[in-house]
């Protein structure tokens, strides 16, 4: 007997470390990046804990709300609490001048009143193994208050053994859901949001429901398929969740376009009004010079063209213009026979 026990624990510790380990949250590896821990309900946090996951689980650093916090000496100066108050939910760690060697798995366990325990399990991943969403293949726009349903369907008609949604962000990957349907077991996430969503098996296509959207449900989420076959699908989709104010791409073209015709008007009467009154004070300016010269040269008197002597003719006040520029300048006027 005690051998069989003996040779149990053995095999208990070389399977351990292979368990595999459900995340919850992917986030890339950077200088400073923060692994975000706020815990939904409303129940009391008597404590919380973060561990890194090893072979054993590694204290990282533990917070009380009545003897505050503590960061254990190997991560001492390096990660600190973002947003921790004595009432706060949020229990978000942050580290800066992270390495390569911070890459792994943590935990963020928290016990609660009267709920109990509650784990939240993130993955940290060098920057050049982040996934990156990719291009939507639709697209959905809203307004905030509404409840909004994203639904994709893969294009194979084999039977779906997993599903999976996922929000995506430049820094991290949140998991909302995740079915394993030929087990029979669905997996929601601890993503600090109401989710709700379909899982049973034989299902042909999935959704998810974001009740009340507001501007920080905006962003790329992909929904993941895997058949019995082995092939799998993926689908993203983009929601814009508008300020309320914002309308249609329509309206907005028309709107625009209706404020260009008008601004067009504008600035066409204005000019036709800026040059009838200058040409009005440009004839007044030249029946006053023309008066002016007519003082000055009291003699001047209608003469005689040679071509028809005794005929007496009429003259013609030419002006004397200075350009400068666009802005001609009369200076005098000079008196011609009119033949």
């Amino acid at each position: 007997m005690d051998h069989l026990t003996f040779l149990l624990a053995i095999l208990y510790v070389y399977t351990a470390p292979c368990e595999e380990i459900s995340w919850d949250t992917t986030v890339k590896l950077a200088k400073n990046m923060s692994l975000e821990c706020v815990y939904p309900l409303a129940d009391s946090v008597t404590q919380i804990e973060w561990f890194k996951i090893k072979t054993e689980r590694e204290s990282v650093a533990i917070f009380n709300p009545m003897f505050r916090g503590i960061i254990r000496k190997a991560y001492a100066d390096r990660v600190y609490f973002s947003n921790h108050t004595a009432a706060s939910n949020d229990m978000t760690l942050t580290f800066y001048n992270a390495s390569e060697a911070d890459v792994g798995f943590y935990s963020c366990f928290l016990h609660t009143f009267p709920f109990g325990a509650w784990e939240k399990v993130i993955r940290v991943v060098p920057s050049d193994s982040f996934e990156d969403a990719g291009p939507p293949n639709s697209q959905m726009v809203s307004e905030p208050g509404k409840n909004i349903t994203l639904t994709c369907q893969p294009k194979e008609k084999s039977l779906l053994e997993e599903v999976s949604w996922e929000k995506i962000q430049p820094q991290q990957i949140d998991v909302l859901i995740s079915c394993n349907l030929s087990h029979g077991r669905s997996y929601t996430s601890k993503y600090p949001r109401q989710i709700l969503s379909n899982c049973s098996h034989g299902m042909k296509k999935a959704f998810v429901t974001i009740p009340n959207v507001t501007g920080s449900d905006s962003g790329l989420y992909r929904c993941g398929f895997k058949a019995s076959t082995g092939e799998k699908e993926t689908f993203v989709m983009r929601l814009t969740v508008t300020d309320g104010e914002t309308k249609t791409p329509h309206i907005l073209f028309v709107s625009g376009g209706a404020g260009l015709l008008s601004v067009i008007l504008i600035i066409t009467v204005t000019v036709i009004t800026y040059k009838s009154f200058r040409c009005a004070d440009m004839e007044r300016s030249q029946n006053t010079s023309q008066h002016a010269w007519r003082k000055r040269n009291p003699s001047f008197m209608p003469g005689t063209c040679p071509e028809a002597p005794g005929h007496q003719h009429p003259f013609l006040l030419q002006g004397i213009f200075l350009t400068q520029g666009s802005n001609p300048r009369l200076l005098d006027w000079q008196a011609d026979l009119y033949c």
